[in-house]
């Protein structure tokens, strides 16, 4: 039987985890931990970093792992970047379980930016309302453009405000609903999404109501990573880890 290891902290790494506990297969779920309550999950959790690709390397072989499913956040470049060496070192195959990325449609008026730099430079000029959809992580950089209220939206509550001057804090857990996220942006008079093309459908409700009321979205494109395998569903890992070891369940 496989040894599984699973970086996660998506919806799709969570899928997947549960794939994996209905087959028994042995497999370890790993979290970066920078949410404070994760959801529960059917098999063993990991949380926090491994050192780079060394310490992750290392990891996979102290632990005998077989197989590497790299499904963290399509923006977590470091840590997509270190699985890859790290596999490649440890001799461990990959497979990315991945989102694939938001295109525009009619009644869209997206400006693409290639970063968070460039999302920044992006906002110089008159204030606006702004909702920033970026989680925690990258927020500070924003307050570069100061003059901007900012709406955020937090899973968590922050430790430490965030240091822009003019912002509301709102914390709650997705799935959001396209009439839910119609209604914040206009109970806060919202003007401009700020997002990454973090892709799938959990986080799309706030460019389906953007686009319903006419508001431009600022869309951060991916970073660019390093060639990999990828599989959009998380069954299709299943497949790559084999039929012999994932026999079919009779009577289904």
């Amino acid at each position: 039987m496989p040894n599984v290891l699973l970086l996660g902290g998506t919806t799709e790494a969570s899928a997947l985890a549960r794939l994996l506990a209905e087959r028994g297969v042995r497999a370890t779920l790993s979290y970066a931990g920078r949410t404070e309550k994760p959801r529960a999950q059917p098999i063993p959790v990991r949380v926090g970093g491994f050192g780079g690709a060394e310490g992750l390397a290392r990891y996979l072989r102290d632990e005998g792992v077989t197989h590497l499913v790299d499904a963290t956040h399509p923006f977590a470049a470091t840590m997509s970047t270190n699985a890859v060496a790290a596999a490649k070192a440890a001799n461990v195959p990959l497979l990315a379980l991945t989102r694939p990325a938001w295109a525009p449609v009619e009644g869209d008026r997206w400006r693409h930016v290639p970063d968070i730099a460039g999302a920044v430079a992006a906002l110089h000029g008159a204030a606006r309302r702004i909702l920033l959809a970026l989680g925690r992580m990258h927020v500070e950089a924003f307050a570069a453009a100061p003059q901007h209220h900012y709406v955020l939206r937090f899973v968590d509550a922050a430790p430490v405000p965030p240091a822009l001057p003019d912002h509301r804090l709102i914390v709650d857990r997705g799935p959001f609903t396209p009439d839910g996220d119609r209604v914040l942006l206009q109970t806060h008079g919202i003007d401009l999404v700020v997002c990454k093309n973090a892709g799938g459908t959990g986080a799309e409700a706030k460019l389906i109501a953007a686009r319903a009321i006419g508001i431009p979205v600022l869309m951060i494109d991916r970073p660019a990573l390093p060639p990999r395998a990828e599989v959009t569903d998380p069954k299709a890992v299943l497949d790559w880890l084999g039929h012999a070891v994932f026999p079919a369940k009779r009577g289904v």
